[in-house]
């Protein structure tokens, strides 16, 4: 009796249960390992996994219904997905159109200004930024033109470290280094003579 009971409540869960599948990418396309990734309703987690090498993802065994699939990985914004429907033995394929966005939180985020010796802002001014080692070399790791603000934003891993930004414009070259600590904004401003 204990058999037949068994069996037959393993032949309603097979019917009753369906799946969520997809892959997690980020913002430039590459796929995301170890994003944490969970099964909600009324905000009680049903499933939990986490993506693999590939990104890709699979929660099983979910009772029939709607999901909030939520996205959770350190240094990118939490994401989520609403109203996502699981049917019995259905398997529902987000496809890879997930993609977590960086979070600004987690970045060291440097914005250089350029102005001409007049105060006023110098649009198309190239803009290089080099991480200044601790032998002394330098090694480039960005560049940039200003844009009609006269600004530049450059986005870096979070890190102790010192930057060198240079702005150049007809012949004319100016440097400052920017220090950085922790994950915060750091502002420089850079002024090129053109009248010379």
């Amino acid at each position: 009796m204990s058999i037949l009971l068994l069996v037959s409540s393993f032949a309603v869960a097979q019917k009753t249960t369906g799946s969520i599948i997809g892959k997690v990418r980020d913002h430039k396309g590459k796929s995301l390992k170890g994003v944490v990734v969970e099964a909600k309703q009324d905000g009680k987690t049903f499933k939990q996994t986490e993506t693999d090498d590939g990104g890709k993802f699979r929660l099983s065994d979910l009772e029939e219904g709607r999901y909030t699939v939520v996205f959770d990985k350190a240094g990118f914004s939490t994401a989520a997905l609403t109203n996502i429907e699981v049917r019995a033995k259905g398997k529902n394929n987000l496809g890879d159109r997930l993609q977590m966005n960086v979070d600004q939180g987690t970045l060291v985020i440097v914005e250089a200004s350029v102005y001409n010796q007049n105060g006023f802002v110098l649009y198309g001014a190239k803009v290089e930024v080099e991480e200044i080692l601790s032998d002394g070399t330098t090694k480039k790791v960005g560049s940039g033109v200003s844009s009609r603000d006269g600004d530049v934003i450059f986005r870096f891993p979070e890190k102790p470290t010192t930057y060198r930004i240079t702005a150049s414009v007809k012949g004319l070259t100016a440097s400052k280094d920017v220090e950085v600590n922790e994950a915060a904004i750091y502002r420089t401003a850079l002024t090129l003579d053109l009248s010379k």
